[in-house]
């Protein structure tokens, strides 16, 4: 129970502040906001403040939100609002910020919450840089040293430990890999790796079944962070390491590194929550930034229902000198809000089986 109250509280905090960016830019440039909602379906709590034009809503499912404003598909019908208050009527700058502004805020709290995790708890940054390798690992025998520092993974250049993990997660566990590194002397130089098989201590002894794991001995050092200073240093730090990382997750998706099946829905993330829940509040803090950056990134990606897909519309009218038809428009955002609940349904059935597997 407390695990689905953690999750709705993590998600409807996600979402709370996603839409709060677009709130309060739209008020700002003085479009009218018809509604504030958080959560998707039945409305279970309705507040219009007196002399308020917007309803603050909480809908029954938490997951997702939306904030309704006048004239955000063109020509509405609605002659009770001033056209200056309408969203269409607004300049292009305006538009882009109101629509930028939901994923900018979860960039925010992802800053935020890592800024406040890290003063009350401490924070830890992977690096790039090699802690001490045992000398039975393949990774030494191959001339790796403590304190060399990761710049490429199969050719791949790489920037955080966690783009360096994914590199190596797309290569048969097996397979040699090549890594690039400059040694603590300036030198730089191309090693190749071979992992060596161990046991599998996750399974049963009698378990016939069972793969064993292959290992390269490759470790990262880590840094700790605390104080006002270090905080600051460990928010952006980690902001910009989980930025990049999204980013090459999204790339080996587009390129088929990775599949639809390495995606999690609903039943994923709250797999995760009721697993971080056990190692503490800084771990479920973490988790909460992570989630937020995750949205951010997710939405700025040019896809008809996500915010990149409104901004790609903008950017279009922008060369053009005039904005793509209104019913265009919502014809391709409606089409890609039905390939959206397609993915979603079918990422949560697939959870929902790994669960019974």
């Amino acid at each position: 129970m407390l695990s689905l109250v953690l999750f709705i509280i993590i998600l409807g905090t996600i979402v709370l502040i996603h839409e709060l960016g677009h709130f309060l830019f739209a008020k700002l440039f003085g479009v009218y906001v018809y509604e504030y909602s958080i959560g998707m379906g039945k409305k279970i709590f309705s507040k219009r403040p007196k002399n308020s034009e917007t309803e603050y809503n909480i809908r029954i499912f938490p997951i997702g939100g939306f904030v309704r404003l006048a004239g955000e598909e063109g020509e509405d019908g609605d002659n009770e609002v001033p056209l200056d208050r309408k969203l269409y009527k607004k300049g292009f700058w305006q538009r882009f910020l109101i629509f930028f502004m939901g994923p900018g805020f979860n960039m925010v709290l992802a800053l935020i919450t890592l800024f406040v995790s890290c003063l009350i708890f401490g924070g830890s940054l992977t690096t790039l840089q090699m802690a001490e390798i045992p000398e039975d690992y393949p990774a030494y025998a191959a001339g790796l040293r403590e304190g060399d520092t990761i710049l490429a993974v199969e050719g791949e250049k790489v920037s955080t430990w966690t783009q360096a993990r994914l590199k190596i997660s797309t290569v048969e566990a097996w397979a040699e890999i090549s890594f690039k590194i400059k040694h603590q002397d300036g030198t730089i130089e191309t090693i190749e790796v071979t992992p060596k098989e161990e046991e599998n201590e996750d399974c049963d002894a009698d378990d016939e079944e069972c793969e064993p794991v292959y290992v390269y001995g490759v470790g990262s050092k880590v840094i700790e962070k605390s104080g006002f200073v270090g905080s600051l240093e460990y928010a952006f730090t980690e902001t910009k390491n989980i930025v990049l990382s999204m980013g090459t997750t999204l790339k080996y998706l587009f390129t088929g590194n990775l599949g639809v099946n390495d995606l999690s829905g609903p039943v994923g993330i709250y797999e995760v929550v009721d697993e971080q829940a056990q190692y503490g509040i800084d771990s479920l803090l973490y988790l909460l930034a992570y989630l937020s950056i995750n949205v951010g990134i997710m939405n700025l990606i040019p896809f008809p229902a996500f915010d990149g897909g409104h901004i790609l519309f903008l950017l279009i009218e922008k060369v053009r000198g005039k904005p793509v038809s209104s019913n265009v428009e919502a014809t391709i955002t409606g089409i890609g809000f039905i390939c959206l609940i397609l993915l979603m349904i079918y990422v949560t059935c697939h959870d929902v089986i790994n669960l019974f597997t």
